[in-house]
């Protein structure tokens, strides 16, 4: 317990960030390898690889509705617990993390249900084709299967992250990055057995990674351990911890809404080839949804932590430098995309004309990116820092008030549809920012007057 409450309450705030960011920026982006592996493998599939790549981006909004409902519970469980463990009240945080995970368990067996009743419905509606849906279908039916084990490592890791144990998170992940690099290797190429190959290589990589989350949990002297007597429904504890999990989860089930849009939009207008370009282009926004909300991980707990104690100038510091970062990296991203499109997309297909139709189109649809850490820092800051409604207004406004109608009436007013499609991301990007930093710098405002008060009343 020292050692975390050195990192967390008293170690340089910079320090500290970095000791936490680091790992959880890390283990995020090795994270994103399950899906990308997969689609560069697929990609490259000879004869077939275009049709199998858009057949695996139509499972997308899928995959991310998996990661949706388990930050429901773990990104809501897991600010409240470092609180808990601000406020010194252990047994509490313990309470918290046990019922997020009869809960998770609970999601995991209605989801699978769901998804073996009704996945190839479910996927036509998503944007597949006749020429797709075979690869979709494959794909989906034995990715669903691990469907625990998706919802196990994403939640359980959270709660490990609260600790301030950003490295071991980073372990877990990169354990099962690798085992599925080599397990598609052997599947895809060796056995050739293409993308039901990926989709096995996956489940069992996200095996091998959700045991060693639950076995560092319920084993050896933790800050935070996982008992049995804890895993049982609590009201007075779930409700809270969903409510502040929302956002983060209404970030992700409205991405559904917003590939199935883009999808269904582009299948319209531009044909396979647009979808195979929206599939590469979801993979680079995934990597830019992974590598900013790591940082703020890697900031959660010293925002939370804090609240929790009372310690507001160093809630504000770590978001000043939380900020920083975020820009910073979005930026990056953003002069990469913009400087070299056409080399980010040969990473995922050899088809010389998706490449190019890909290079067009990400100039478009990623042009606004060098802004968008303003937004993940407030709005990811807002679910860490206790305030759902902020953070679900924020989420709603971006994904279904702004970007979903503008898919479907820029193409219709723009000179170009398909362009109009892709220029939906931009132009709401730009909106959503406008609407944020305010927000948020109104909320640090009203910080400011805790900041004289004695520490005992802003617990």
């Amino acid at each position: 317990m020292k050692d975390q409450d050195n990192i967390l309450a008293s170690m340089l705030v910079p320090k500290a960030f970095l000791k936490l960011a680091v790992p959880a920026v890390a283990a995020q982006l090795i994270n994103i390898l399950y899906n990308l592996v997969d689609k560069m493998f697929i990609g490259h599939i000879p004869e077939v690889g275009k049709q199998a790549l858009a057949g695996v981006g139509v499972t997308t909004p899928v995959i991310l509705a998996i990661s949706a409902f388990a930050a429901l519970v773990s990104m809501g469980g897991a600010p409240k617990a470092s609180i808990f463990l601000g406020k010194d009240e252990k047994e509490d945080a313990e309470k918290v993390m046990g019922s997020c995970t009869w809960m998770l368990l609970l999601l995991s067996v209605l989801i699978t249900a769901v998804m073996l009743a009704f996945g190839r419905p479910i996927l036509l509606l998503f944007g597949a084709s006749v020429d797709t849906i075979g690869f979709a279908t494959d794909y989906m039916n034995i990715y669903c299967l691990g469907t625990v084990f998706t919802q196990l490592t994403l939640e359980l890791n959270a709660f490990i992250t609260a600790q301030g144990k950003t490295f071991v998170s980073m372990r877990n992940v990169a354990i099962g990055a690798v085992t599925n690099i080599l397990l598609d290797a052997l599947l895809i190429n060796g056995f050739q057995m293409g993308v039901v190959g990926a989709a096995l290589a996956t489940v069992i990589s996200l095996g091998v990674s959700a045991c060693l989350v639950v076995c560092y949990l319920c084993t050896g002297n933790r800050v935070l351990r996982l008992k049995w007597e804890n895993i049982r429904p609590n009201g007075r504890i779930l409700c809270p911890c969903i409510l502040l999990g929302t956002s983060p989860a209404l970030m992700q089930l409205t991405e559904n809404l917003v590939a199935i849009s883009f999808n269904t939009s582009l299948q319209k207008y531009g044909g396979d080839m647009a979808v195979a370009s929206m599939s590469i282009l979801n993979s680079v926004m995934q990597f830019v949804m992974l590598l900013l909300p790591g940082l703020v991980q890697g900031a959660q707990p010293l925002l939370s932590y804090n609240l929790g104690s009372g310690n507001i100038p160093r809630v504000k510091k770590t978001f000043r430098l939380l900020l920083l970062c975020s820009v910073s990296g979005s930026f990056l991203i953003w002069l990469l995309c913009m400087g070299a499109p056409g080399a980010v997309a040969r990473i995922f297909t050899s088809d010389t004309d998706l490449i190019r139709y890909t290079a067009w189109s990400m100039r478009i649809y990623l042009a606004m990116l060098l802004i968008y850490g303003i937004q993940v820092a407030c709005q990811y800051s807002f679910v860490a820092l206790d305030q759902a409604p902020k953070a679900i207004f924020l989420t709603v406004w971006r994904k279904v008030i702004l970007l979903i109608p503008l898919i479907f009436v820029l193409p219709l007013v723009w000179p170009n549809p398909t362009m109009g499609v892709f220029l939906a991301e931009p132009v709401a990007d730009t909106i959503a920012v406008c609407t944020t930093a305010p927000m948020f710098y109104s909320y640090c405002r009203s910080l400011k007057y805790q900041d004289a008060l004695p520490q005992s009343l802003t617990d």
